[in-house]
């Protein structure tokens, strides 16, 4: 089972993170920011990870700190239980619709941390969500797992249906990357390591 149990403690959070690549989509998550928490059960349950995740975070200021925290403690889930990566297809890309909301995430397992991120919300909130905090969950997810990631908005106009297509397709764009091919012998790559 590629699965981690992991902890960050800082003055600003503490998270506490179980995350099972090779899982089934069941998740238990509670991070204070209940639109964050929707995003994060969409991503366990289209990716079909499971993802145990709790965090107690200094909301009183803002969601910065809560949002990015897990982005990094997440990143750096993901990056060790992959392991030495051998087997993986390590490519992905996913276009997912939700209603008019359009997305495209293309990612490579590269080990080569970057972000391309071509996306505008014409809202500033989402219940108690920041928009902008989206793309900060997913630059820290980035860099510490040590993906590239492309995220796209094709079309669509609805901020809560645009959030949600990203969150679906990341899970699913890792669900197709992270899958375990038994042609490929090593790693997906001539240098012989990713």
């Amino acid at each position: 089972m590629r699965s981690i149990k992991k902890s960050r403690k800082t003055s600003e959070t503490h998270i506490e993170l179980e995350f099972n690549i090779d899982g089934s989509g069941e998740s238990d998550i509670d991070t204070g920011i209940g639109f964050f928490d929707h995003m994060l059960q969409l991503f366990s349950k289209h990716g079909l990870f499971d993802l145990k995740l709790h965090c107690k975070g200094d909301l009183e200021v803002d969601g910065h700190h809560t949002v990015e925290d897990i982005g990094i403690l997440l990143g750096k889930g993901l990056n060790e239980a992959l392991g030495d990566k051998k087997g993986i297809k390590r490519y992905s890309n996913i276009y997912t619709p939700m209603d008019e909301a359009l997305s495209l995430i293309a990612m490579d397992i590269s080990g080569r941390p970057y972000l391309s991120w071509n996306i505008e919300f014409s809202r500033d909130k989402v219940g108690n969500f920041d928009t902008e905090l989206a793309e900060e969950f997913f630059r820290a997810f980035v860099m510490n797992s040590k993906i590239t990631l492309h995220a796209s908005m094709i079309t669509g106009y609805n901020t809560h249906h645009m959030i949600e297509s990203i969150f679906k397709g990341l899970g699913r764009a890792l669900d197709m990357g992270t899958t375990i091919d038994s042609r490929i012998d090593g790693v997906m790559s001539t240098k012989g390591v990713i």
